[in-house]
């Protein structure tokens, strides 16, 4: 059975203005979900370590940031950096996140190669915020990737196919290591999450090529969290 872009019901991977290099208010991402009939949208700006972005402060005070606009409901995470070590860029006011997601970004981190990189990226993920790892796909920043779905399962996170890397085609290996990673989340029963990471309101809600992939290799649609609202967010603990 295929998948469709509409069977997806929600976008947790989403940038703002306050991450210094997007293009969209709170609002405009929302009124954007809205036209694309989401159900959920999460806004997920970039942690500490990413030029440019907001200071852990701006977490503090999610409470007060709108939850229901334009039909849809708001969730707010971070997308926290992986450092050396195995930390996370992002510890004051985490428990202030409706969800965690986390990544290696080049601006912040210093290739470790395979088994570094990857041993420091299950080291963040075991912190109990932490539900998401974000675009697992460039060669520049190499995984292995059977410990990481193992981790994945052990840990209650689930891996990331990441729409944007898709449409921008510049980060090395990306399909092939979208090819072995969902092979082994299929094998192993390990769910993910299909996320536009969207950087401006256009984008939202874009999920055509990571589709289409998903088709190619005749994914199991119930290992897609996207896919049911209530068992997305029995995922991250949340009514």
């Amino acid at each position: 059975m295929n998948i469709r872009e509409e069977d997806l019901r929600l976008d947790i991977h989403t940038h703002t203005i306050a991450s210094g290099h997007a293009y969209g208010t709170i609002r405009e991402m929302a009124e954007a979900a809205a036209e694309k009939k989401l159900s959920i949208l999460g806004i997920s700006e970039h942690g500490p370590g990413v030029p440019g972005t907001c200071e852990p402060i701006y977490f503090s005070n999610l409470r007060m940031a709108p939850h229901h606009l334009y039909g849809v409901d708001l969730l707010y995470g971070c997308e926290i950096n992986v450092l050396k070590g195995g930390r996370l860029s992002l510890t004051k006011y985490i428990d202030r996140l409706d969800y965690g997601i986390v990544g290696i970004h080049h601006q912040c981190y210093d290739n470790e190669g395979a088994e570094g990189n990857t041993k420091n990226l299950i080291g963040c993920m075991k912190d109990p915020h932490i539900f998401f790892v974000s675009h697992p796909d460039d060669n520049r920043m190499p995984l292995d990737y059977e410990a990481l779905v193992d981790a994945a399962l052990q840990y209650h996170v689930a891996l990331e196919l990441n729409n944007s890397s898709l449409v921008k085609m510049d980060r090395p290996g990306c399909v092939e290591n979208y090819h072995t990673m969902l092979d082994l989340c299929r094998k192993n029963r390990c769910p993910i999450i299909v996320d536009s990471d969207a950087h401006d309101p256009f984008y939202v809600g874009r999920f055509t090529e990571a589709v289409a992939l998903l088709n190619e290799i005749d994914f199991p649609a119930d290992l897609i969290l996207n896919t049911d609202t209530d068992r997305f967010l029995s995922f991250i603990g949340k009514k």
